[in-house]
């Protein structure tokens, strides 16, 4: 607790907890080779949250990947796709327990790639409060499709539309509301589609603003040097792509403009 947010995130500006999957260990290596470095600011804490695996294999592998990198938050539920939200809800009550102060909390999953330095000059500019930031959701329908991965039956959601929300792949809370969130997700009947649930049911239920940031796109876009500075968040990143990403975030021999590239007039 003390190495992700020391002194309860006194100093901490932005807390980021990844979700990630038991298997997904060459994607929690390539963040951590990446743009998780930004983690060694003070101000900066970053962890990866996961639920438990199946058998004692999988559980003895986080164990040693945990005691080497010190960098897993591992909530009491079976890791799998229909608990999202019990992992998003692992995450605000790691967050409410043990960093209450930071001032924001980055959600995010392991595909993305986040620049950091965007990033870093977004919350510069914030002073609001009791607001989620990310790409926002209007009017999205359940899908009543049984075979759907997104299936939602009308017994589990009857209204026709969903409140808006901001989508999963990454959104950015002010650390005001995660106790809140969390206190009246414990009370909310349960949804596996988390940003539906958390960032639209449980959130409009508290009267909590969700802003829409274009740079917090939450889709696959090229990965050409200036349309990842255009962008706070990239999606789909595999992770042999985060370092070419990486790599291309930091060249300063590349100028761009309005997420173009400038040409050499010579």
């Amino acid at each position: 607790m003390e190495r992700i947010c020391p002194r309860d995130g006194l100093f901490t500006k932005l807390l980021v907890l990844i979700t990630s999957a038991i298997s997904h260990g060459a994607a929690r290596m390539a963040i951590r080779q990446t743009w998780m470095h930004y983690g060694f600011r003070r101000d900066v804490g970053m962890a990866f949250v996961l639920g438990h695996g199946k058998d004692n294999k999988q559980n003895k592998v986080l164990d040693d990947e945990d005691f080497m990198y010190r960098d897993l938050i591992r909530g009491h539920f079976v890791d799998s796709y229909n608990n999202l939200t019990l992992k998003t809800m692992s995450s605000l009550e790691w967050a409410h327990r043990h960093c209450r102060r930071a001032r924001y909390v980055l959600k995010t999953d392991d595909d993305m790639f986040v620049n950091f330095p965007k990033l870093l000059s977004f919350l510069d500019k914030l002073k609001a409060n009791r607001t989620i930031y990310g790409r926002r959701a209007d009017y999205w329908k359940p899908v009543r499709n049984r075979w759907s991965k997104y299936y939602i039956s009308i017994d589990q959601y009857a209204e026709k539309v969903y409140p808006a929300f901001t989508t999963g792949p990454a959104y950015l809370l002010t650390g005001d509301i995660v106790g809140d969130l969390l206190n009246r997700s414990l009370r909310t009947p349960f949804l596996k589609l988390e940003d539906v649930f958390m960032t639209g049911i449980v959130a409009e239920s508290l009267a909590i603003k969700r802003v829409n940031v274009r740079e917090i796109a939450n889709i696959r876009v090229d990965l050409d040097a200036c349309r990842i500075r255009d962008k706070i968040t990239v999606h789909m990143v595999s992770p042999n792509e985060q370092f070419e990403a990486w790599m291309k975030l930091l060249d300063d021999s590349i100028k761009c403009k309005n997420g173009y590239m400038l040409r050499n007039s010579n």
